[in-house]
């Protein structure tokens, strides 16, 4: 393990005090959504008490606002590693994807491709596949089903002169895989394609940087590094201005005002900015809050390597069980500690059940990973059981999973 102590950060988060029962409640669900701190909580307080009020007023309480979801904005940024006006806030991720498609989409026509994965989050591929309707032809990518790693010669052979963008997710929701994002964009440029990255599930594990990766887009979500229910977009200046978002006629066409129209969540993005200086501020006294981010991530990736490693090696010692994506300890610098798995003669639903009871949150399913969970042939079976880890989990809370699943009869 690294000089990380979670037991340090756990009284930041008032959710993980939760009683179930008799049991102090354990959450493995951070891939649906992580738990916030209370700094966090006080942010969006703050903002309904004292800066309610909708944008550009002449008055203090719109004067704040605005102050407000430029703070936002910045956080994102240096959050990223990007400039505040390439950053966009709306209601969730899928629905700034969605909006984004149709604005590439009215470029788009038959001939045109479009490349997806089997490894992605549906809301990855759905507003592509939704192209469809204007005569665009969508590949998708195989996976290497034995570990669950993307089949980049799959990926290379099926770019082509006719590619239009390629959508990659960062790292697999379901089963962990941190992809080789830098070698898809390069693929996609490659061919004059553009770049979608969805970074949603990798964001509280590991550092962005988008001008490093060098995508075109990328879309994380708040409530999965810590913060509220908000979808974040980085989109470079150039496309941001080029492309043309339906919108209401009177909201602004500078960006990224013309990608958020309608009322935004003020007191969310109040939560985001919460948010990332939490992140920020686990990296200690430094320079600046990017640099803090930076320091923060690597102490972080550190440490959930080593919750990897008792969680994953636990689990390959239990009878009946089928483990899906990387198993060996020295490749999980290419996974998070995110895991699925089986156990014969238990489905996935009553695995979950079993565990609630004993206070352990897992989810069960697809996790909206449909692609995946077809490719890997259990689908019609129920999906898996998905073992989601934050860096405010503990060793302690795996070996009460592990013991609870070696108890199943």
């Amino acid at each position: 393990m690294s000089q990380f102590d979670p037991h340090a950060v756990r009284p930041l988060f008032p959710a993980l005090a939760e009683p179930v029962g008799a049991y102090p409640a354990v959450f493995f669900d951070a891939p649906g959504g992580t738990q916030v701190p209370q700094t966090v909580i006080d942010a969006i307080g703050d903002y309904l008490a004292h800066r309610n009020a909708n944008t550009h007023g002449a008055f203090l309480t719109s004067q704040r606002t605005d102050a407000t979801l430029a703070a936002a904005h910045q956080a994102l940024a240096d959050l990223l590693g990007c400039d505040p006006h390439e950053t966009v806030f709306g209601p969730n991720m899928t629905t700034l994807t969605f909006a984004l498609s149709r604005a590439i989409g009215r470029e788009l026509g038959p001939g045109d491709e479009i490349v997806v994965t089997q490894l992605d989050h549906d809301a990855n591929v759905a507003p592509w596949r939704a192209l469809e309707e204007r005569g665009v032809l969508i590949r998708e990518v195989d996976v290497n089903v034995d570990d669950c790693t993307l089949d980049m010669a799959d990926m290379a052979a099926k770019i082509s002169a006719r590619t239009k963008l390629v959508a990659v997710g960062y790292a697999s929701n379901a089963v962990g895989t941190i992809n080789d994002v830098r070698q898809a964009v390069d693929l996609a440029h490659g061919v004059g394609a553009l770049a979608f990255v969805d970074a949603v599930h990798y964001a509280p594990h590991g550092l962005i940087d988008v001008r490093a990766l060098g995508c075109d887009f990328l879309a994380c979500s708040a409530y999965k590094f810590f913060g509220p229910h908000i979808g974040c977009l980085y989109g470079k200046a150039a496309h941001l201005e080029r492309l043309r978002p339906y919108k209401v006629r009177p909201a602004p066409d500078e960006s990224p005002e013309r990608w958020m129209t309608g009322t935004q969540n003020h007191e969310g993005l109040a939560g985001v900015t919460a948010a990332v200086d939490y992140i920020a501020a686990l990296g200690g006294a430094a320079a600046s809050r990017r640099a803090g981010i930076v320091v923060a991530m690597q102490t972080l990736a550190a440490y959930e390597r080593g919750l990897s490693e008792r969680l994953v090696g636990g689990l390959l010692a239990i009878p009946g069980l089928t483990f899906y994506g990387i198993r060996e300890a020295d490749r999980f610098a290419q996974r998070t500690p995110t895991v699925s798995f089986r156990i014969e003669g238990h489905t996935p639903r009553a695995l979950a059940e079993a565990l609630a009871t004993q206070g352990i949150f897992a989810w069960d399913g697809n996790y909206y990973a449909l692609s995946l969970s077809e490719r890997l042939g259990v689908e019609a079976h129920g999906g898996m059981v998905r073992i989601g880890l934050a860096h405010y989990n503990t060793v302690e809370e795996i070996d009460r999973l592990l013991e609870a699943l070696h108890g199943l009869r």
